[in-house]
């Protein structure tokens, strides 16, 4: 751990694993200051979190996912199905998700399926890599398998 005037570094292996601005100032209340996307992981096991958790209260969603949530949370598992595309933030990156659930917007079918499913569509290797047409592609343990014959 690391800190410096204006922020505190987390790291592990040499790698930042987070990093943190600091808040100083005289007569102010301590402030506690929450990256959200660094908890999103724990939201895995917590769902609930999203609505009542201290990193998630007042948080900005990038402009995409702001309707996905309100959709989603008219539904009894829609936390756990907005943390799965929040999960494919860190996976897909922040442009893809957001492409893909104003996709689903304009479809009219909001849920995490229907969301990660375009994303994966989206997805530039992927959807070749497991497309019928291609011949051999390799599977876990290193066995190539064809589609052909299917």
């Amino acid at each position: 751990m690391r800190a410096y005037a204006d922020r505190i570094v987390i790291r592990q292996d040499g790698e930042i694993g987070a990093e943190h601005p600091r808040s100083f100032g005289r007569g102010q209340v301590l402030q506690v200051l929450y990256d959200a996307w660094q908890y999103v992981a724990i939201l895995a096991r917590k769902p609930g979190a999203l609505r009542n958790g201290a990193p998630f209260t007042g948080w900005k969603l990038p402009p995409a996912l702001s309707p996905i949530r309100r959709r989603l949370a008219g539904s009894d598992d829609g936390d756990r199905q907005f943390v799965k595309v929040l999960a494919a933030v860190r996976e897909d990156g922040q442009e893809a998700v957001e492409a893909g659930c104003a996709e689903a917007l304009e479809s009219g079918a909001c849920n995490a399926d229907v969301v990660l499913n375009i994303v994966v569509r989206r997805g530039s290797g992927f959807a070749t890599a497991r497309s019928p047409t291609a011949s051999a592609t390799t599977a876990g343990g290193g066995r190539s398998w064809s589609v052909t014959r299917y």
